[in-house]
């Protein structure tokens, strides 16, 4: 029986772990996985921005580690102790992974393009066996273009190709949140409910769960409405969300959205958390020249990727700091 947990304590018995990101591109890609090979394994997943997970158990020797789509460097230390303890570990990724070493018992299927997801690489590990899932994770994860593609090459139509893409726009929606209290489902449970689909429309057309997050959406959607920026130069722009549960559910929708309407221009969108620091998400119009993951990474918990990057607390007294920095570099 698959099994709900943030952490778990040691056991004397061999387990296996799938970690992975509670965002669409995360289920998407353990969905593949398990789809294609099937496994009895403990859940450990999170928040969007919840990245260290491998700290939350511990493994033993011959223990079986899946890791999909959270950072390595982030993860580094958790990591060695994982392989120093005698588990075997299969990592599939898309982000900065800086401090990668070799190790026998280390797997690790890794590709930062702009263009790729950790789904994607999943499809390509499984030969595109289940590739309508990786569409879904590459609209969830705002690879538009990416998305379109995908379903171009599979014959899909305009309308098919609009549905997933909405599908993944609320898988992802739904995990964005300061924690799971945010959040209107667990990723786990949305996981384990959408594992029991290898069709992505009949999900659409028939889960309760869909339903739910579609209302959810639009409801948070339109308190974006008359939303203005609190800050903006010719090349990019501030906004500020306020605290609460709905700001922090649509932080990330919100970045992705602006970045899909204006793609001439950089944009933060920086949302105060319970205790008056914020979290940023980061959107760069110019990946490969202005990486995001690169801006991000010169801040203690930042990180992420080219076109999409973020910190996880920026201290309410460096928000000045901060707004120099952004506009100096975009």
């Amino acid at each position: 029986m698959m099994v709900d947990v943030v952490s778990m304590e040691t056991s004397s018995a061999q387990c296996a772990y799938d970690v992975f990101n509670g965002d669409a591109d995360g289920i998407c890609a353990l969905h593949q996985l398990r789809l294609a090979h099937p496994v009895d394994a403990v859940l450990v997943t999170g928040v969007k921005r919840d990245v260290h997970l491998l700290q939350n158990f511990q493994s033993i020797q011959g223990d079986q580690i899946t890791v999909l789509d959270i950072s390595l460097d982030a993860n580094i230390d958790a990591l060695k102790q994982h392989l120093a303890n005698g588990a075997v570990v299969s990592y599939f990724d898309h982000h900065t992974a800086k401090k990668i070493f070799a190790h026998p018992g280390l797997h690790f299927h890794w590709d930062d393009a702009v263009d790729v997801c950790s789904s994607i690489l999943v499809n390509r590990h499984l030969n595109e066996k289940f590739a309508i899932w990786a569409n879904v994770a590459a609209f969830g994860d705002n690879l538009i273009k990416t998305g379109y593609a995908i379903a171009a090459k599979a014959g899909l139509s305009i309308e098919q190709s609009h549905q997933l893409l909405e599908l993944g726009t609320l898988l992802n929606y739904n995990a964005y949140g300061e924690n799971v209290d945010d959040l209107n489902i667990h990723p786990a449970k949305l996981y384990q409910h959408l594992h029991q689909y290898e069709d992505p429309y009949e999900f659409i057309a028939s889960s309760s769960y869909f339903s739910m997050l579609r209302q959810a959406y639009a409801e948070d959607m339109a308190m974006l409405d008359d939303l203005r920026p609190t800050c903006e130069q010719n090349n990019a722009a501030i906004y500020v969300l306020p605290n609460h549960a709905w700001a922090r559910r649509m932080s990330g929708l919100l970045a992705n959205k602006l970045a899909h309407n204006t793609n001439d221009k950089s944009f933060a969108v920086l949302t105060q958390k319970t205790d008056g620091d914020y979290v940023v998400s980061i959107r760069s119009a110019d990946p490969i020249n202005k990486p995001a993951s690169n801006f991000c990474s010169a801040f203690p918990s930042g990180g992420g990727r080219q076109s999409a990057a973020g910190i996880n607390r920026l201290p309410v007294q460096e928000l000045a700091f901060f707004s120099q920095r952004f506009f100096s570099y975009f």
